[in-house]
């Protein structure tokens, strides 16, 4: 599992053209996740994120 957190001024998220959510100035986290992950390993990157 791995996470990527970004400061942007705005974002949003299309699917198949068209825009289902947008934020405005905040943070975008980009969650990747695989099958073999588990609730541990998301327990784990969430405290990472904290610290």
């Amino acid at each position: 599992m791995r996470a990527v957190v970004q400061r942007v001024l705005s974002a949003s998220v299309e699917v198949e053209g068209r825009i289902v959510s947008a934020i405005g100035p905040g943070l975008l986290v980009l969650v990747g996740v695989h099958e073999a992950d588990t609730d541990s390993d998301a327990e784990e990157e969430e405290e990472a994120r904290e610290g």
